[in-house]
Parts: C-alpha cells; sequence; structure tokens
C-alpha cells in the first residue's frame, strides 16, 4: 500500500469534520480521488470544469459554516481553480486545496500537464504547503499528517480562507488489481481548542467612556452572513447609543429597527449640506467591504474623529482613510458589552438622538420617493425585480450576481418583515466568472429555497455551473437578458466613448431557452408586462424542478427607466 499515507488525507479530513469533497477528473490526482471517494463518512461530487467546481465548492463551504475539500490534477487545471480560490481569501471561506502534481524532477521538461504549481496561488491563500513524493520513512508520513492538521486548522482560523497543499506523485497512480484501499484506524489528530475573542472588563469600562463623549456614533456593516445573535446586539447597541446602522443588502441585518437600508441611493441625490449633516464623530464598522460607492465616498470626504473597526484578530482594511483603532473582539460581544442604555435625558443624549433622527429623515425622505416611482407597473428590470424581491417567500436565500444585479437589488433593499431571507453574493473579488457556481453550491448542500438574479453575461459566463449530474430542484434562477453589460452603459466614462458598443457593453444574442433545454430545466420567457405577474406566480413555486425566469428587454428601456429612478430621487430633495 504504497499510497497508504495520501489515502489516510481523506481518514484525517472526515475526523476533522471536513467532510464534503469536490473532485475534478484527472488521472494525476488518482490516489486523492481514490481515498475520498471510498471514504464511508466524505459526501464526494464530481465536477469537469475546475473553475465551476472550485466556486461551488465555495458555495458548499459558505452554506455549511465548515472547510471543504477541492481536488485536481496536475498543470492548467490547478490555474483554473485561482478564481474561487482569491474570492475565497477576500470572503473568508475555509477551503482545502489538493493540487496533484509532477515529481519536481520532470518540472520544465516538457513533460504533459506539468507546470510551476508551488505557491501557485500566491498571496491569495492563507499559506501553501508542498508534500514529500516519497513516503518510505516514517518521517514523511508524519508531515503529511502534520501539514494536512495544519492546513485544515488554519482554514477555521480567523480570517477564516482557503489553504492549498500541492502534491506530487510518482507512477504508477492507480492500485493494483488485487489491492484494496483501507484507512489507518489510527492517524495523527491535532486539535486546536476554538477560542472566543473577547473584552475585558477593564478595556469595556474604558470603551463605554469614551463611547459616551461622542454625539454623532454611525454604524457601518460589511457584508456579513447572517448572524441572528450577531443582528440582535447590533439592534441593542443602536438603540442604547442612538446610532444609525448604515447596512447594505449583503449586511443581512435588515430586520433592524434602525438599519437605514438606501443610504447609496440617497447620498447620490442629496446636497452638500445634508452630506455635512451626516458626518459622524465616531464611525464604528464591521464585516467586510460594502456595495456603495457614495457611502464609501461620503466617509472619506467627511472623515470622522475616530473610527473603530470590530473583528476578532487580524489586521483590519482602511476602507474609509480613517482607521484610528483595531478592536479585536467577537464583535457580538462587543455590541453586548457597549449596550448599556444612557442614563438621563439631558443636552448630550438630544445631540446623539438628533445625529440619529438626521439619518432617519433622509432614509424616510428616499422611501416616498420610490414609492412613487414603484407606483407605475413596468418590465423594465428594476421595477421588475422590486415585484419580483417583494414576493420572496419568508425563507429563503437570494443570490445576487454582479454588476447590476446585486447594485438594483442594493436599490430596492430587503424589508424588516424579511428576516429569513439570507443574502449571498461574491463580493471578495466582485468577478462574474462563479456567481453560478457559488449558488450552485449552497443548492447542492440545503433544502431551503435558492434564488439567484443574475445578469445575462454573468450567466453565459458561468454556463458550466450545471455541467454536472446532480439534481438542483431547490435553485430558480432569474435571468435579466438586456444582451450585453448594461452597466457600462449606465456608468460614468465608458458611455460616452465611441468604443462603448463594441469594447465595453459587448453585445450578445443568447438566449437562456436552449440552456435550459440542453440541461432539463423548466423555462419561462418574459418580454412585456403582460406576461410578469402570472411568470412571477409561476417562478415561486417549487415543485421539484430547476426554473430558469428570462426577462428579456432592451437596454435603452433599463437605461430609461434607472435614470428616471435617479431622478425620482433627486426629486424629492427639490432638484
Amino acid at each position: 500500500m504504497r499510497y497508504q499515507p495520501i489515502y489516510d488525507i481523506a481518514e484525517l479530513c472526515a475526523q476533522k469534520g471536513v467532510t464534503q469533497a469536490i473532485l475534478c477528473p484527472g488521472s494525476r490526482s488518482a490516489p486523492l480521488t481514490l481515498a475520498f471517494a471510498r471514504h464511508d463518512d466524505i459526501t464526494t461530487r464530481i465536477i469537469s470544469d475546475e473553475r465551476s467546481a472550485a466556486f461551488i465548492a465555495c458555495g458548499i463551504a459558505q452554506q455549511s459554516q465548515t472547510p471543504v475539500s477541492m481536488v485536481c490534477t496536475s498543470g492548467s487545471a490547478a490555474y483554473n481553480f485561482a478564481p474561487a480560490v482569491a474570492e475565497a481569501f477576500f470572503q473568508q471561506i475555509p477551503l482545502v486545496i489538493f493540487t496533484a502534481d509532477r515529481p519536481k524532477e520532470w518540472i520544465d521538461q516538457y513533460d504533459g500537464q506539468t507546470i510551476r504549481q508551488n505557491n501557485i496561488f500566491g498571496a491569495h491563500v492563507k499559506k501553501s504547503f508542498t508534500l514529500p513524493e516519497d513516503y518510505d520513512h516514517p518521517d514523511a508520513v508524519w508531515y503529511i499528517h502534520r501539514v494536512v492538521n495544519e492546513a485544515i486548522n488554519l482554514s477555521q482560523e480567523f480570517p477564516k480562507g482557503p489553504v492549498h497543499i500541492n502534491a506530487p506523485f510518482r507512477e504508477p497512480l492507480y492500485p493494483g488489481a488485487q489491492e484494496k484501499i483501507g484507512f489507518s484506524k489510527k492517524v495523527n489528530f491535532i486539535e486546536v481548542p476554538k477560542s472566543t475573542a473577547s473584552l475585558s472588563n477593564q478595556q469595556i469600562e474604558s470603551l463605554r467612556k469614551e463611547l459616551a463623549g461622542f454625539s454623532k456614533v454611525l454604524l457601518v456593516a460589511g457584508q456579513n452572513d447572517f448572524d441572528d445573535e450577531l443582528s440582535k446586539a447590533i439592534e441593542k447597541f443602536s438603540e442604547a447609543n442612538f446610532a444609525p446602522i448604515v447596512g447594505d443588502i449583503l449586511s443581512n441585518l435588515h430586520a433592524n429597527k434602525n438599519v437605514v437600508r438606501y443610504a447609496d441611493t440617497f447620498l447620490s441625490a442629496c446636497g452638500a449640506d445634508v452630506q455635512q449633516s451626516l458626518k459622524p464623530e465616531l464611525l464604528i464598522t464591521t464585516g467586510k467591504s460594502i456595495i456603495s460607492k457614495n457611502v464609501k465616498l461620503l466617509l472619506r470626504k467627511h472623515k470622522s474623529t475616530e473610527h473603530w473597526h470590530i473583528q476578532p484578530a487580524g489586521e483590519a482594511a482602511d476602507t474609509f482613510q480613517s482607521l484610528t483603532r483595531l478592536i479585536h473582539s467577537e464583535p457580538k460581544l462587543f455590541f453586548k458589552a457597549l449596550s448599556e442604555p444612557i442614563s438621563g435625558q439631558g443636552f448630550e443624549t438630544q445631540k446623539k438622538e438628533n445625529y440619529l433622527r438626521l439619518w432617519q429623515a433622509e432614509e424616510h425622505r428616499t422611501i416616498r420617493s420610490m414609492a412613487d416611482y414603484f407606483g407605475e407597473p413596468s418590465y423594465a428590470e428594476l421595477p421588475f425585480l422590486k415585484e419580483f424581491i417583494s414576493q420572496l417567500p419568508p425563507r429563503c436565500n437570494l443570490h445576487l450576481a454582479n454588476s447590476m444585479s446585486v447594485r438594483y437589488a442594493n436599490f430596492i433593499g430587503l424589508e424588516a418583515g424579511k428576516k429569513g431571507i439570507h443574502v449571498y453574493s461574491n463580493r471578495g473579488t466582485s468577478g462574474i466568472d462563479g456567481c453560478t457556481s457559488t449558488a450552485v453550491g449552497h443548492s447542492l448542500c440545503n433544502e431551503v429555497p435558492n434564488f439567484l438574479i443574475t445578469g445575462d453575461i454573468a450567466f453565459f459566463y458561468d454556463r458550466n455551473a450545471f455541467w454536472h449530474n446532480y439534481p438542483l430542484p431547490n435553485l430558480h434562477v432569474l435571468v435579466l437578458n438586456n444582451h450585453g453589460g448594461i452597466i457600462f452603459n449606465i456608468i460614468d466614462g465608458p458611455g460616452n466613448t465611441p468604443e462603448k458598443e463594441e469594447f465595453f457593453v459587448t453585445k450578445q444574442i443568447l438566449s437562456a431557452r436552449h440552456l435550459a433545454s440542453e440541461f432539463g430545466f423548466d423555462y419561462t420567457h418574459v418580454d412585456s408586462i403582460k406576461k410578469v405577474k402570472n411568470a412571477i406566480k409561476d417562478f415561486l413555486i417549487f415543485d421539484g424542478k430547476t426554473k430558469i425566469l428570462e426577462l428579456e428587454s432592451s437596454q435603452d428601456e433599463n437605461k430609461r427607466a434607472f435614470e428616471f429612478f435617479k431622478q425620482q430621487i433627486k426629486s424629492g430633495y427639490g432638484a
């Protein structure tokens, strides 16, 4: 059993709770593939396209909140993992990546499927390891077990993320006819007890005193998976300190009382005096990236006196160019500790409350303007999505593709009563390359309804998300097909160039109808306002089939609808 130390990698993964594996076809990876495939405690799925496979692994890891192992053969197959690895790195998704390789003496010798694979993912993994090529010495076996332990443990330490193990194998790669693959009863197991980053009583008391000295406290929440305990802690903090919460749709804080959903919308329309009045004295941030460019511009221009960022460990990004303190704490523990109500109703308390009311006033103004806009029926993309999102079931996952899909959804927002809708999007790198595959990964490991809203370019770019043999009865895909990259018709810059249509918008003539037929999905086409109501009604019914609803509309019509939306918001300010 020459490959016994490699086979035992699967046993070690299973013991450490890594029980989902995505495998890609190939011969050089046969020892690992057979190990995972034959282990009774590991669920394996075979995905032919490595790029889609890696994004599917991201979706599974994100949904299950546990690391997922990935296996591919040598050569360019490993490079095809790279986009998803980068996404996982910036979104802090735990992956354990195994890339099979040729022995080192054959690198750069024109041997087939051979490239330079050591550290192939560069700075976009937490760490990269290379396994020994021969296992005759006991130290080699010990080293393999130690590396796999370290990789799995590291993938789960904050910030979570991908870890790479390059595994060179010598031929023969397959077991002999009489050879059986088994797993050792005892493997080296290195446990790292989970610890919770918390503040001391002295730190809490000091922060309370400092917090009390600020009249304008603003909380900005970045992208975060739904966490009911964190949401409740933030709400209590907000109420106790009269702190508005700026949280776009990816913060998953839409159920909170004081959340400001439409900051991106009204900051693009209000005047300089309003923006100045919204300037915080203390900015507190948590989570990852935010969608809103306007929020970033506001807080970079009108910098807070102090900016605290809350996370359990590690370095922090300085998105708003104002960071003054990094507080290492679990966010939910920080907000719980600082949720003691302010005593009395003095002048200082009134100033704090007035600041909250300023943000709320702009929010309410925007809601009134939006009501006027969405009052008229339309089958342009933005109003269509408003109608669709308002009818989503109380418990579902909503996946938002880049680029306009996620922005549209953020403009529309989710109401407080939609607490059971959990929102996901590939905003680590904000690419379109794996949006569908990530949603597929979620669908493969849960039974709740999964809805994906995607544009046509992102959808067709990632069509291999469906190229596998696994049913997706709980996935429904809404394709906004305007036959090109509409964002380049909307944002400043490319819309004014003569090369716009060919080099930026890149018009395409495809329809999702053919893809749906190829994979045996239910398909509905909407190209007029008369079809909207029934199409949405049928699309929301889960009857055991993957469904695609394609809204086909023109870029000109959608651009007019979007510009009218912005004008309606500005009209609330008398513009």
